[in-house]
């Protein structure tokens, strides 16, 4: 072992220590104010028409998971909706990626921004249920609870 001479003690001591504790946070960025109001305004649409009018929000922002969500909460049967969950998953892990998201650490529900997504992960778990896909089910429910240990199954990021 060498010893520092003594600029490298000087740099040393003046570097910033960065410590971290536990598993890393990412947060998605904020869906852009135009698709919330778009999709608020969809959500406010009775009947079969809600269910036109969030499609074609998904239609002109594909990346909108909390979109992709709401269309799935709306669909005709589980097929339908296990489908939308889907690609809202894949489009949320690709956010997440974009996002810094390592394929590990923390994606918490308290983030507004997060919310599309986890409910896209809920959605896919539920319906993976519903069609008898229960390990995908299970896959799902745990990585959630590793994405946030304070998730609930009775939390929804869909728009009311």
């Amino acid at each position: 072992m060498t010893a520092m001479s003594s600029h490298e003690a000087r740099s040393a001591a003046s570097s910033p220590v960065r410590l971290t504790t536990g598993l890393p946070e990412t947060v998605l960025p904020e869906e852009p104010e135009e698709v919330l109001a778009g999709l608020a305004a969809a959500m406010d649409q009775p009947g079969e028409r809600r269910r036109h009018a969030v499609s074609d929000v998904v239609r002109h922002a594909p990346r909108s998971l909390v979109a992709w969500s709401a269309l799935g909460s709306l669909a005709r049967d589980d097929v339908e909706a296990y489908a939308c969950f889907r690609v809202g998953y894949h489009r949320g892990l690709d956010a997440l990626r974009a996002a810094g998201w390592k394929g590990s650490g923390l994606v918490r529900w308290e983030h507004e921004s997060n919310r599309g997504f986890l409910s896209c992960v809920d959605g896919l778990r539920s319906t993976a249920g519903a069609i008898g896909e229960h390990s995908e089910e299970e896959r799902c429910a745990q990585f959630l609870r590793q994405l946030d240990p304070d998730w609930r199954p009775d939390w929804t990021g869909i728009p009311t």
